[in-house]
């Protein structure tokens, strides 16, 4: 029999990893030439943020995608509705 020690499979679970929960996400505000560009930018390219970020000076990709997903998603529609009212 082979007396070298064997490798163990490495675990597939992170212990140190912790998803946040969408709904803590604070709005990221854009101006309205960053909206028009990521819209345009979305239009072309779909969702590669990487690339629709290289075009907006100061934003990262993350910041981008979630931008998107507050701004078209159904899940922040009543959030975004409520937080609108309350600048008017």
């Amino acid at each position: 029999m082979d007396k070298r020690p064997r490798k163990q499979a490495k675990s597939t679970k992170s212990s140190t990893s912790e998803e946040v929960s969408s709904i803590e996400w604070e709005f990221i505000k854009m101006t309205e030439q960053e909206e028009d560009l990521i819209f345009r930018m979305y239009k072309l390219v779909g969702d590669r943020w990487d690339l629709i970020a290289g075009r907006v000076p100061g934003r990262k990709p993350e910041e981008i995608e979630r931008f998107w997903i507050m701004r078209h998603g159904e899940v922040f529609a009543q959030k975004r509705d409520a937080a609108a009212k309350n600048y008017s």
